[in-house]
């Protein structure tokens, strides 16, 4: 029974506070580069949209009859107007962002990535080769001091 009522005493656990907790979290290496990712995806997506809404929807307004281009194509109903042309808009400025996520993610990294695997893997130090000459010797069924005698 005392040593129920000593268990308490005898456990001595540190708790971190909640300032310590989120420093640990808040400065890891992964969440400042997470952190630089979504700031620079922002912006790479701003100058996107500002492609497809001031150069290729206008382009596209010309094509098709309309007073305003795109952005005055609506749909009337029951007196209300639908502006199906504003979504029309974001969806190309969707379908572009993601076609240009993927060319530069997929495409162009997984091509750096394919280049600095191809890159000469570095030489084999001492205790790798002679590991590597042990694990031959066993495949071959001989004894490992069998094959290197001079060393």
């Amino acid at each position: 029974m005392d040593l129920i009522k000593k268990a308490p005493m005898l456990v001595k656990v540190k708790v971190p506070t909640l300032v310590e907790e989120f420093r640990n979290f808040a400065f890891k290496g992964n969440m400042i580069e997470l952190a630089v990712a979504v700031i620079i995806g922002g912006a790479f997506g701003k100058i996107v949209d500002s492609l497809v809404k001031h150069l290729i929807m206008p382009a596209v307004s010309v094509l098709m009859p309309g007073q305003q281009g795109y952005l005055g194509w609506k749909l009337n109903l029951a007196g209300k107007d639908i502006p199906y042309g504003l979504f029309i808009g974001e969806v190309v400025n969707f379908v572009l962002v993601a076609l240009a996520i993927f060319f530069f993610i997929v495409k162009f990294l997984g091509w750096i990535m394919k280049a600095k695997k191809e890159a000469a893997p570095p030489p084999l130090t001492k205790d790798q080769q002679l590991l590597t000459e042990i694990r031959d010797l066993l495949l071959k069924g001989q004894p490992p001091g069998s094959g290197t005698q001079g060393r």
